[in-house]
């Protein structure tokens, strides 16, 4: 189980405006003793570079081809990072190129793959939707949103963020959320949230399961965010749900709670014994998310107080020997500040902030020892550095900050 992680040596509370202690002789050390401004700008210097870096190597070095069109892996990933960094520095260099590569994505696209934001076409009509409506582009705009509302759901269509429903429905709240309520009518949206519903009562009642909701992909009863409970409850979350719905919700959430490992994580799937995964997209930080969510929108402590367990599992494993957002420090990280912006309290901030200076002060020297993994796509949004310049960036307002392609 250790050697997935390198253990947190980095002190549990803030040192932040002291000077570093007379023993430290590390760079990390002196880098957490640092203000949060002072800190903060390095960050962003690092963020830009590395988003040039990721455009580099993923539009220029390629010859401006898309290869890999979606969210998660591809290049579509690099046009989200290209909205963020627009978002964050008001520059309009990033947002046109942006579009651009959205644009060259859709060409490649064609319609294909899973109706998702993460892994599928949904995401390039609503990413492309937003970012043209930004550059003031009517007409592209209009296409794009066009395109996402021709999106058919099949009756064989899985129920998860990343091929599924859920995926599908998160990106109509992102449609929204950016241009405004109604962009994507509550009543379609309602017939996915009834799906969902229907789906995850039906198969908790077949296998007669103590949790009133439960999903399938692949044979696999999985609880985490990426393909499982975790995640289609975090989109619910954001949906106005009949008081049944409500506690069905609150129900399947005390389900993972109750039956959660004892060290605190939270299992991959229905039945599996392995507490070793802490990722975002498998066990306590995708959880940790979905729990923070849950605890803001019904104001439930319970949940507030499941979220903060799960986020002290984070901070003792969660320094994973991988960069990323999805299994990764970078995704980790957003455990820290969903914490931070439920509670408001600076520790959660500091802890945010100690696991971005860990990467920006060993990433890259831990990745070319061969002690650290690049990731399988080591210039993408969810496996490789794009992941944490969006980090980073999101560090400079912690309190706007938001997972990419999972908060809104």
């Amino acid at each position: 189980m250790g050697e997935r992680y390198y253990p947190n040596e980095m002190p549990e509370n803030s040192i932040q405006e002291m000077a570093p202690p007379e023993n430290a002789k590390d760079s990390l050390s002196n880098l957490l003793s640092l203000p949060y401004d002072t800190i903060s700008k390095r960050l962003k210097e690092d963020a830009l570079n590395l988003k040039d870096e990721v455009v580099r190597e993923t539009w220029a070095a390629k010859g401006r081809r898309v290869y890999d069109y979606t969210l998660y892996t591809g290049t579509l990933g690099t046009a989200y990072l290209l909205f963020k960094s627009y978002q964050v520095t008001g520059n309009k260099d990033d947002l046109s190129l942006c579009c651009e590569i959205i644009q060259a994505c859709d060409a490649v696209c064609h319609g294909s793959g899973p109706p998702t934001f993460v892994t599928g076409h949904a995401g390039i009509y609503a990413l492309g939707a937003v970012a043209a409506n930004l550059s003031g582009d009517d007409h592209l705009h209009a296409d794009f949103l066009t395109k996402f509302k021709e999106i058919k759901l099949t009756i064989e269509l899985p129920n998860d963020l990343f091929y599924g429903r859920a995926g599908y429905l998160w990106s109509c709240s992102f449609l929204n959320e950016h241009l405004g309520k109604g962009t994507i009518s509550l009543s379609h949206m309602r017939a996915v949230v009834n799906e969902l519903i229907k789906s995850g009562r039906r198969l908790s009642k077949l296998e007669n399961l103590k949790s009133p909701l439960m999903y399938e992909l692949n044979g696999k009863r999985y609880w985490g965010t990426a393909h499982g409970l975790a995640g289609v409850v975090h989109v619910l979350l954001d949906m106005e749900l009949k008081p049944d719905e409500i506690e069905d919700v609150k129900g399947a959430l005390r389900y993972m709670i109750k039956n959660r490992f004892e060290s605190g994580n939270y299992r991959t799937s229905e039945g599996d014994e392995s507490d070793d995964l802490v990722h975002w997209c498998h066990g306590a930080p995708g959880v940790a998310l979905t729990l923070a969510k849950a605890a803001k929108v019904f104001g439930d402590e319970e949940f507030e107080k499941a979220a903060i367990e799960a986020g002290e599992v984070v901070w003792r494993r969660g320094l994973l020997k991988r960069i990323g957002l999805c299994h990764g420090i970078s995704g980790n990280a957003y455990v820290f500040l969903s914490l931070y912006r439920l509670t408001g309290k600076e520790e959660y901030l500091y802890k945010a902030k100690a696991f971005a200076c860990f990467l920006h002060d060993r990433a890259h020297t831990f990745i070319s020892e061969g002690i650290m993994h690049p990731g399988d796509h080591p210039f993408s949004l969810y496996e490789g550095i794009g992941g944490m310049a969006y980090l980073f960036l999101d560090l400079l307002e912690p309190s706007e900050s938001k997972f990419p392609g999972y908060e809104l």
